[in-house]
């Protein structure tokens, strides 16, 4: 058995089509199903049932094809590893993170990182939490950040620190000036731009608005919280994001909330037993070093 082998029966097994798997493998469709009748002839076992519209994985199949997927998964991490220079005059890292972390954490993260190792070819991507944990089970990711919490089988997640949200408005707003805090009932009576539902931190904030019997007046939704920041900074409308935006952020300030949200702890994600490249482990040494601060 060969890993084209491997290739070819993943490939035909998310198709479920023949062609379909042979034009995305760039093969011609006879090459194709005669690869997989040569694994089926070694395994001693039909792989696909070829008698419907469709092609499905046989129960030998599903067996197989799950151990298949780990496989090709270990021989990547395992060409990674033989291509890993532990100088780190070369190398790659492919990083991913929620939504929040790119207005405050991983712009001044990246910049260090990048003047600490600029041999090292960095590929970055911003997405939600299930979406992070998916991919780095399927070994698309090296590394995460997201939260703490309940994750995936195959993840494992290591605390970093915490995070506070606060009320974001912007500093010259006129009704919040010399104001440290805003009170739950205070917090009712005020215009929101929030993020919407698809958010963890919009859930975070829906929480405690049942918790605090408080319904928010919300004037805007948003899926993108750089336009947030930019709506709060030239309006008198107010939002709830972390603490550390308003630092980040000119033109913002931020206010305590009373009682205070629970605070959420950030957390690198990555796969268990993956290999950690060098390049990944002086990544988290980086990030690990912000999280001491």
């Amino acid at each position: 058995m060969l890993l084209r082998h491997i290739r070819y029966l993943l490939a035909v097994a998310e198709h479920r089509n023949f062609t379909r798997a042979a034009e995305a493998l760039h093969v011609s469709q006879p090459t194709l199903s005669q690869q997989i009748k040569q694994l089926e002839d070694s395994l001693g076992a039909p792989l696909f049932d070829r008698s419907g519209r469709c092609v499905r994985l046989t129960d030998a199949g599903e067996a197989y094809v799950r151990y298949a997927r780990q496989a090709l998964q270990d021989l990547q991490a395992a060409k990674r590893a033989m291509h890993d220079v532990q100088d780190l005059s070369r190398g790659s890292l492919r990083l991913a993170m929620t939504p929040t972390f790119t207005t405050y954490l991983i712009g001044p993260l990246l910049t260090r990182f990048n003047s600490l190792y600029p041999a090292i070819t960095l590929s970055v991507e911003e997405m939600t939490q299930d979406r992070i944990e998916a991919a780095l089970a399927e070994d698309h990711l090296d590394i995460g950040i997201g939260f703490y919490g309940e994750h995936l089988p195959d993840i494992e997640s290591q605390a970093l620190f915490a995070e506070t949200l606060s009320l974001v408005v912007s500093d010259t707003h006129p009704g919040f000036v010399g104001q440290q805090s805003l009170s739950a009932h205070e917090l009712g009576e005020q215009a929101l731009v929030l993020l919407n539902s698809d958010f963890a931190t919009r859930q975070h904030i829906d929480r405690y608005c049942r918790e605090q019997n408080i319904a928010p007046r919300i004037a805007i939704e948003a899926n993108s919280i750089s336009a947030i920041i930019e709506i709060v900074r030239r309006s008198s409308l107010a939002t709830i994001l972390p603490q550390s935006i308003a630092r980040e952020q000119t033109g913002l300030q931020a206010l305590e909330l009373e009682p205070a949200l629970l605070q959420r702890t950030v957390a690198l994600l990555s796969r268990k037993g993956a290999y950690r490249s060098t390049a990944c482990g002086a990544f988290v040494e980086l990030v690990e070093q912000r999280g001491n601060v």
